[in-house]
């Protein structure tokens, strides 16, 4: 049997062809944003006979395989005795530094689309052109060159053949994958409860290439319930690929995990794990250029050595299964991993890299898409992290820094930022308030940047040593951003200005990311969102972007009450009441720890909240080890933390956290390690202005716009503090409720059904 290997004319000539060393420098948007255009221009050019965008495919036959390539040509141009094959390349290379051998990948290129013309038309000579054209000046450049049938012939060969080691292991891999997939156990005894019900819902899900909504307590295997069913999807041969998504390191370990237990059990599955650039960079700075790094150095001289020795050799590609092979190899251990997810089946990443609109991996194609699954794990973080990567803002003081700097420099660029310092200016003396809002983005601005974005681009390709661009290029980034999200605004968002003593803010303001959600949900076979807190599920189904024909599964605690109690304090803990009731508090915390001895937890909303309290407790001088988390601590201090909560510790340890910090999830203190959760308030988010543009949008649009911006938002928080206690069918312990809140219906209706046996607390 032949098997077949589809691929692009691109991806096929860049893997043969493409030389030399990584260089991140500043590039300009333009290049990217302005190719699209400068094409057009050229092709306006053609005759009316010649042909644009010409699709063109061919199935060439070598080494027992049936290349399947195919690609898009920018032009066919019809000359008196001649077919020319046109290849557009926009650059902001001075064109004077652009020779015909200067880049063997886009002659290559050419050269595949002129043997597929050739071919389907029976035609013996053919040539190829190659158009340059220069983003800033606009001025082109071309080279020619003519070649027969029998040359284009010779030289398909030897780019398959350059290419042949690379598809035989891409190919053996995949038909190893489908075989170990048909015999795969699920790979524990038995299913937990509610593990085999959710297995199912995703199963389903993926085969009618719906989304799915899941509410998946602790304790019933999430990740294991959600990543079995989706590899077993590859038989149907729907799927091509998984993208397991989630907002933690300690996540992503348990995604690796699973992935890991179903190759002990015979699975033999590509998974790579993607690390921030920052945290996996071998380097003290991440500076990407060749001069500062050796593994950018000729990265692209040794990196298809490299993954082919991760293919033949490892299956689940870790951080630092990744680090091993890019030191062998001398490669940047980040791009590494970019290039083995394009090849891998399954990738771990953080949601920017599917969801970010500035930093998403742009090499998935849409063909690629459809035939990928995203599995979004604590989907009720990705909310407000969306809302975050949809947003955009720049400040007034550093189009002022550029102003006074470029003043003798660069004319041009020092009218552009005073245009736009002034505009700031304008603003400020507007608005009688520290506030202004509105609907729209002024269409008076965004020429401004525009002639911003020109000038900067320009001064950055220039080497002037004696000034320092970093402000520009940071500058340039930002605007470049509110460009991009000026492109997307619409009813969803509004726009403010804000203004203190030290600054002024331009910001637009995402208040309803679903659009942006959905819209790339639906370009994927099947999204999967999950979460322990999925809840309340109907506002998690409005801003994650579900459409009316996707599905629900709402399971119940796979724990027994007899495991904990639920109880509740009420006690006023808002803002105004804090002074009044904190002395009861405290007596309530020292009387627990007292008549309980063990090990607890104590979340606060704030940690203004928490050190009022914390003061108090350790003035009580109660009999036990006090400690509190603090703002920005690192991985180290975070561990220092959670080794004090140990199963035998000769006395109490208390810890005091925040809600929605880095101890109310995604930690595992099993067994006696922690014996309550106590939590203070109803975690409301701080009042403040986006928040209430938040509410008021949602009132405009008939839903309750408080619940939406503060009390759900607020009671994910809990629902995540409390999930820290209960976490195997071992463990045991207490949950305190803190707040007379707690005993209202809207609350009680946000509780979730384990938690029907709650009973009221005396002081």
């Amino acid at each position: 049997m032949v098997n077949q290997f589809n691929i692009s004319v691109r991806h096929l000539v860049e893997y043969v062809f493409k030389r030399g060393s990584i260089n991140l420098g500043f590039r300009t948007s333009g290049s990217l944003s302005e190719g699209t255009r400068l094409h057009q221009k050229i092709q306006k050019t053609y005759k009316e006979c010649d042909q644009r965008e010409v699709f063109l495919s061919r199935t060439v036959r070598m080494h027992g395989i049936d290349y399947h390539i195919e690609g898009r040509c920018d032009g066919v141009i019809f000359e008196e005795n001649d077919v020319m094959i046109d290849e557009i390349k926009s650059t902001s290379i001075p064109l004077e530094q652009v020779e015909q051998d200067s880049y063997p990948v886009h002659f290559a290129q050419a050269k595949v689309y002129a043997y597929m013309y050739s071919e389907q038309h029976g035609i013996n000579e053919i040539t190829v052109q190659l158009t340059y054209i220069h983003v800033g000046s606009e001025e082109i450049k071309q080279f020619r060159e003519s070649y027969s049938k029998h040359e284009l012939d010779s030289f398909i060969e030897e780019l398959i053949s350059s290419y042949s080691p690379y598809a035989k292991v891409l190919l053996k891999n995949e038909m190893e994958r489908n075989e170990s997939i048909k015999e795969l156990p699920f790979p524990f005894p038995s299913y937990r409860e509610g593990q085999r019900k959710l297995a199912g819902a995703v199963y389903k899900t993926i085969a009618e290439g719906n989304s799915l909504f899941a509410v998946a307590p602790t304790g019933i295997g999430k990740t294991m319930s959600t990543i079995f069913p989706t590899v077993k999807s590859f038989e149907e041969k729907k799927i091509n690929k998984i993208v397991y998504l989630t907002a933690r390191t300690t996540t992503r370990m348990v995604a690796e995990e699973a992935f890991s237990r179903l190759e002990e059990n015979g699975l033999n599955l590509k998974c790579v794990t993607l690390t921030a650039k920052e945290k996996i960079c071998f380097k003290e700075e991440t500076i990407c250029q060749k001069d500062t790094c050796e593994f950018a150095n000729g990265y692209f001289d040794r990196i298809n050595t490299a993954v082919l020795d991760i293919l033949e050799n490892e299956t689940i590609m870790n951080r630092s299964v990744i680090e091993k092979y890019a030191l062998k190899h001398t490669v940047c251990p980040f791009e590494c991993s970019l290039d083995l997810a394009d090849v891998c089946d399954a990738l771990i990443c953080d949601y920017n890299y599917v969801f970010d609109p500035h930093v998403a991996i742009q090499r998935f194609f849409e063909e690629q898409k459809k035939q990928t699954v995203l599995l979004v794990d604590e989907a009720h973080n990705l909310v407000d992290r969306a809302r975050e990567m949809y947003s955009a803002q720049i400040t007034k003081s550093p189009f002022l820094q550029l102003k006074r700097l470029f003043k003798n420099v660069n004319a041009n660029l020092y009218s552009s930022a005073k245009e736009i310092n002034d505009y700031f200016i304008q603003l400020k003396k507007q608005s009688s308030e520290q506030f202004m809002i509105w609907n729209y983005v002024d269409e008076h601005l965004l020429p401004m940047l525009d002639q911003f974005s020109n000038e900067a681009e320009k001064e950055l390709l220039l080497e002037r040593l004696e000034i320092d661009k970093t402000v520009l290029l940071d500058t340039y980034f930002e605007v470049d951003r509110f460009k991009k999200i000026a492109s997307l605004y619409d009813e969803r968002f509004v726009t403010y200005f804000e203004k203190t003593n030290q600054e002024s803010t331009l910001k637009l303001f995402c208040l309803d990311p679903s659009k942006s959600i959905k819209r790339i949900s639906k370009k994927h076979r099947s999204t999967i969102f999950f979460s322990a807190t999925l809840n309340p599920l109907h506002y998690f189904r409005d801003l994650l972007g579900a459409e009316e024909e996707d599905y629900n599964i709402m399971l119940p605690s796979p724990f027994s009450q007899e495991q904990f109690e639920v109880n509740i304090l009420p006690i006023s803990t808002k803002f105004r009441d804090r002074d009044r009731t904190k002395d009861r508090i405290v007596k309530k915390i020292s009387n627990v720890v007292k008549n309980q001895p063990g090990n607890y937890l104590f979340f606060f909303p704030s940690y203004q909240y928490l050190r009022l309290v914390h003061e108090l407790i350790v003035e009580e001088d109660v009999s036990a080890n006090v400690i509190a988390q603090e703002p920005n601590m690192n991985e180290e201090d975070r561990e220092r933390f959670l080794e004090q909560f140990q199963e035998n510790n000769q006395e109490s340890t208390i810890g005091f956290a925040v809600m929605g910090g880095v101890f109310s999830e995604g930690i595992d203190l099993v067994g006696d390690r922690l014996t309550g959760v106590v939590i203070i308030g109803v975690g409301l988010p701080q009042l403040g202005l986006e928040r209430d543009i938040i509410k008021d949008y949602f009132n405009q649009i008939g839903k309750n716009g408080y619940h939406y911006a503060y009390v759900f938002p607020g009671m994910n928080k809990v629902l995540q503090a409390a999930g820290r206690l209960i976490r195997s069918e071992e463990d045991s312990g207490t949950i305190l409720l803190i707040d007379d809140r707690y005993m209202t219906p809207l609350y009680q209706s946000l509780f979730p059904t384990e938690w029907s046996h709650f009973s009221v607390s005396r002081e």
